[in-house]
C-alpha cells in the first residue's frame, strides 16, 4: 500500500510524457518530470515522499519535507486565508492548519510546533498546533533513568514542557535548565521521576554518579580554555556557576570533587587550577 505523508520505496513501472509512474505492485503514483532522476531504469527502486497535489491526487516527490505523518516539527506560516493557516513544510503545496486546530490564532511569518495527521473524512494531510491531544501519558512506555528523545514544546513558569519519544509529555524544571532552549529543538534527555498521575519529570543529564562524568569534562574544557584557572569555589553564587558552566551548584561541587580525587585540579581560596 502506498502511504500518504510517508516515504515509500517503489519500483519504476513506466514512463509517460508527464513523468514516471511508480508502483508497489498493486497501486501506482506519479513522479513528475521535475523530480525524475537523470539516470533511471524500469524496475529500479526509488524512495520517494508521497503527498496530495493541488488536485488532491497522490503524487510522489524526491524533495524532503520538514515533517512526516504522525510526527512533530516547527513550521513557519506562509499565509492565512478564511479557512486557516498554510505552513511551509518544504513542498510545493503548503500544509493546511484549520482554525479549529490552532491552539491560538496563528500569525503569518511566525513559527509553531505542528503535528501532522491524516484526516479520516477527507483523507487529506492536516496540521495541528493543539499538540497535547496527540500525546498520551496514560500508558507510559518509558522508565526512570531511561535515555529518551525530546522536543521542546512549551515554556511555562515551572520550566520547559517537552515531548518524549514523540509519545508522552514531560517537564524539565526551570532550575535545571542551563542552556537557552528553543521551541521545536530536539534534545537527548533522561527520565528523572515518574510522579503520581504519570506526570514525568525529565533531566538533560543522567542522575546520580553518572552525571559527574560529563560535568567534570565540561569543567576541564573550561579550565583549558581559561589558561588553567577558574574563579569559582564552593562559596560561589549558584548564578555565577550557571553563567560560566551551565550547571547547578550541586553538580559543580560533585564534579570538582571527582576531579580533585583524580588529582586533575588544585583547589585554592581564589578558585580552581588545572594541574599541569
Amino acid at each position: 500500500m502506498i502511504e500518504t505523508g510517508k516515504y515509500n520505496t517503489l519500483k519504476i513501472d513506466r514512463s509517460t510524457t508527464v513523468g514516471l509512474f511508480l508502483t508497489d505492485g498493486t497501486n501506482d503514483v506519479l513522479l513528475p518530470n521535475k523530480y525524475v532522476p537523470k539516470d533511471w531504469e524500469q524496475g529500479q527502486e526509488l524512495t520517494v515522499f508521497v503527498y496530495l497535489d493541488q488536485e488532491e491526487r497522490k503524487v510522489a516527490t524526491t524533495l524532503k519535507p520538514y515533517i512526516e505523518l504522525d510526527s512533530f516539527s516547527l513550521l513557519r506560516v506562509s499565509y492565512i486565508n478564511k479557512f486557516g493557516a498554510f505552513m511551509d513544510w518544504g513542498l510545493e503545496k503548503d500544509l493546511f492548519v484549520p482554525f479549529r486546530e490552532q491552539a491560538r490564532p496563528m500569525e503569518e511569518g511566525k513559527r509553531y510546533l505542528i503535528y501532522m495527521s491524516l484526516d479520516e473524512k477527507s483523507n487529506r494531510l492536516v496540521g495541528s498546533s493543539k499538540i497535547s491531544q496527540f500525546l498520551d501519558n496514560e500508558e507510559l512506555t518509558v522508565t526512570e533513568g531511561e535515555e529518551v528523545d525530546l522536543i521542546v514544546s512549551r515554556f511555562t513558569d515551572m520550566g520547559v514542557n517537552v515531548i518524549i519519544n514523540e509519545k508522552h509529555e514531560g517537564l524539565i524544571y526551570k532550575n535545571e535548565v542551563y542552556d537557552d532552549l528553543r521551541l521545536g529543538e530536539r534534545l537527548t534527555g533522561f527520565i528523572k521521576t515518574i510522579r503520581p498521575g504519570n506526570k514525568v519529570d525529565v533531566s538533560l543529564v543522567k542522575a546520580g554518579v553518572e552525571a559527574i562524568e560529563p560535568n567534570a569534562e565540561k569543567i576541564l574544557d573550561e579550565l583549558r580554555a581559561s589558561r588553567g584557572f577558574l574563579r569559582l569555589t564552593d562559596d560561589s553564587h549558584p548564578e555565577d556557576i550557571k553563567t560560566v558552566l551551565k550547571m547547578s551548584k550541586k553538580a559543580f561541587k560533585k564534579a570538582v570533587g571527582s576531579l580533585y580525587k583524580q588529582r586533575l585540579i588544585e583547589i585554592k581560596e581564589d578558585g580552581i587550577y588545572l594541574v599541569k
